[in-house]
């Protein structure tokens, strides 16, 4: 036998037996240890469905110590009175600016309502009163232009009654023919001047009515006035132009008023005699 042999018989010799299991007893199962150590390896992990929240993790500057907070930094920092002073200024400033503008807006709100109502009177006055200005005026060219009319038509008369003086011929048929003709001692007053014309010319309508012809100074020229029983026709120059300028609206006269001279007094009469 070698003596490598012998070492090993010697070493087997030497290691101590394992104590045995009292009587009764089931030696230990090795397998029984397994689930001990996967509890172990469980238990320094999480289970994915536990989690709720987490975040990544890094290293900080480790040669230095910890930064204090900010926490700590304002219990640490001093606190300054004008600081305060100062915060308390910006923060009142920025409040009364916040103010002032939400009450200007308010002002200009209101100002600019105030002024479109304003402006609306005004313009509401302003259109009444250039209407009743171009009214005014309509009706004084109205008036203007019926003086213009009657003052030119009375003209033109005058004109054709120097140029045509028979024409009273038909003007005194027609007044016979606004009578009655149960109208009696019917006669009929013209101007001197127009009793021959009037007699030549409307004979047969005069002895139809059997009216009486008489010149009358006080009748105008190219006009007459007959006389009756049950009426007076009216139907003289000045007359006639008095209905028609009426129905215009204007009061033209067909004769010019003459302003009537002052007498002279008996004192202011100079003697012919009195050098």
């Amino acid at each position: 036998m070698t003596s490598s042999d012998e070492r090993a018989r010697a070493e087997r010799r030497a290691a101590p037996k394992p104590a045995r299991a009292p009587l009764g007893t089931r030696p230990p199962n090795p397998t029984d240890a397994a689930p001990k150590v996967q509890r172990d390896l469980y238990s320094r992990f999480i289970p994915r469905e536990e989690l709720s929240s987490f975040e990544s993790w890094s290293f900080g500057d480790v040669s230095a110590g910890a930064a204090p907070g900010p926490a700590a930094r304002e219990a640490e920092a001093p606190v300054d009175p004008a600081e305060i002073h100062a915060q308390q200024l910006r923060a009142a400033r920025q409040s009364g600016y916040q103010d002032g503008y939400r009450d200007g807006l308010v002002a200009l709100e209101g100002f600019k309502q105030s002024f479109a109502s304003q402006t609306t009177t005004q313009v509401g006055a302003l259109v009444r009163s250039v209407g009743e200005q171009l009214d005014a005026l309509q009706q004084e060219m109205a008036r203007a232009l019926a003086a213009t009319a009657t003052a030119l038509a009375r003209q033109v008369l005058r004109n054709e009654l120097e140029t045509r003086p028979e024409c009273v011929t038909l003007v005194a048929e027609q007044a016979l023919d606004a009578l009655l003709l149960s109208a009696r001692h019917i006669v009929l007053r013209v101007h001197p001047d127009d009793h021959a014309l009037i007699a030549a010319g409307s004979a047969e309508a005069i002895a139809a009515r059997g009216a009486r012809l008489v010149a009358d100074a006080q009748v105008g020229r190219g006009g007459c006035r007959v006389e009756s029983d049950i009426g007076l026709v009216d139907a003289t120059i000045g007359e006639r132009w008095r209905r028609a300028v009426a129905s215009l609206g204007d009061d033209l006269p067909w004769q010019d008023v003459v302003a009537p001279t002052p007498p002279v007094a008996a004192s202011d009469a100079k003697d012919p005699d009195d050098g």
